[in-house]
């Protein structure tokens, strides 16, 4: 019994030691690496987060490593492990619409008249994220404008690689559009929504059912913080805010990638712009180029730089990234004119700040109504901090009110 106890005693002395110096590690990777601005409100708060999701990543290859189990698969695990009470003023439903999972929640409330309906398409990067990260954010949706809102668990890259994602979201909103009235949902007054990667997919299926005339016209598109265009990753807010947590400049290239083949093995070409020829820069320059951003957007150090071209090699690997369902940001003004009323939100700490700009200044010229909330004190994946207790920003809270 001595021995066991000993050797018990040894093994969680190891296990506190290499804990305590994996925190170290990831405060130190986090002070190296990361850069959080002035003008983020609560800075602890956000190198707090940063650091934990850092130790779950690190945590995550280490399990990779010794065969237990993929980065990824571990980092989805622990995302998904929330543990949530019945709703009081909602029922919460799972069902699958079109073989693809979705959770539906309807206010308990009686409603003298059909409510709104909001079609939710989760952030993550295509590769994280699930019904379950969002459960709390569709949740407060749900109750607080009283709308029916059908949370859609689309599949993931890079097990999914595009247009997986994309299709599991068009073909879910189709069928909700399609029963409406199982559900006591207003054709005129259904929206598409989403955040970050979310906002991306929000975009393209709104693009989508834009000309469609068998379907209920999408009352508007809420996109919060998306992803739109893969062509520069050298915008302005891409160099400002590059090492800025929750989502740095070479993560943000690396996710379209998986999204888009599976992999990263053209990450450097992206980063630096030599994935795309010269002439189908200059062919999407009217949309595509800091020229569009507004001057007080790129007085924090930006520097233009030269245009490079490609190899056929490389740009062979990413072409698709020029379809407007992967890149919203690329499709036809006939298409844009046809868009509902848009709601955009966008931080200013954000590397996908300048997509949003980019796109209200496109919605705008093309005569749609756009209704655009800046954080100003905001950062990449604030919206879903909302009530976080003690690791919450009143920014967060701010957006979502805008949005509701």
């Amino acid at each position: 019994m001595a021995v066991v106890l000993t050797v018990l005693v040894l093994f969680l002395a190891g296990f506190l030691a290499g804990f305590i110096l994996l925190v170290i590690g990831a405060i130190n990777f986090d002070f190296s690496n990361s850069e959080i601005p002035p003008g983020v409100n609560h800075p602890a708060k956000l190198r707090i987060i940063h650091i934990i999701l850092i130790c779950r990543a690190v945590v995550g290859k280490i399990l990779e490593n010794i065969g237990i189990c993929t980065q990824v698969s571990f980092v989805r695990y622990m995302q998904g492990r929330k543990t949530l009470r019945a709703d009081p003023k909602l029922f919460i439903k799972d069902l699958w619409f079109e073989k693809v999972p979705v959770r539906i929640y309807q206010p308990k409330a009686p409603s003298a008249s059909q409510r709104r309906g909001v079609v939710f398409f989760h952030g993550g990067g295509w590769v994280f994220g699930s019904l379950e990260t969002h459960e709390e954010l569709c949740r407060f949706i749900a109750r607080e404008s009283e709308s029916v809102v059908v949370s859609v668990g689309y599949r993931l890259a890079p097990e999914h690689k595009y247009p997986a994602a994309y299709e599991d979201c068009l073909n879910t909103t189709q069928h909700f559009l399609q029963h409406l009235e199982h559900y006591g949902v207003d054709p005129a007054r259904v929206t598409v929504c989403g955040d970050s990667a979310g906002g991306n997919l929000a975009a393209a299926v709104s693009q989508t059912l834009a000309g469609r005339s068998d379907l209920p016209r999408l009352r508007a598109q809420i996109l919060i913080y998306p992803g739109l265009q893969a062509l520069d990753f050298n915008l302005p807010s891409y160099h400002q805010n590059r090492g800025v947590p929750l989502l740095f400049r070479e993560r943000a290239a690396f996710y379209m990638l998986q999204y888009l083949n599976g992999n990263a093995t053209k990450l450097e070409e992206v980063l630096e712009g030599s994935h795309i020829p010269v002439d189908i820069k200059l062919k999407y320059r009217k949309w595509v180029s800091p020229d569009n951003i507004p001057e007080e957007f790129k007085v924090r150090g930006y520097k233009p730089r030269v245009l490079l071209d490609c190899t056929t090699e490389v740009y062979e690997t990413v072409k698709r990234f020029c379809e407007p369902t992967l890149c919203p940001l690329l499709a036809e003004d006939a298409i844009i004119q046809q868009l509902p009323e848009s709601f955009i939100l966008t931080c200013e700490y954000d590397v996908l700040r300048d997509d949003g700009l980019l796109y209200k200044k496109r919605l705008e010229d093309n005569g749609v109504r756009v209704t655009w909330c800046h954080l100003e004190d905001g950062f990449h994946g604030i919206i879903n901090s909302f009530n976080s207790d003690w690791l919450s920003f009143p920014a967060g809270k701010r957006g979502l009110d805008n949005i509701v």
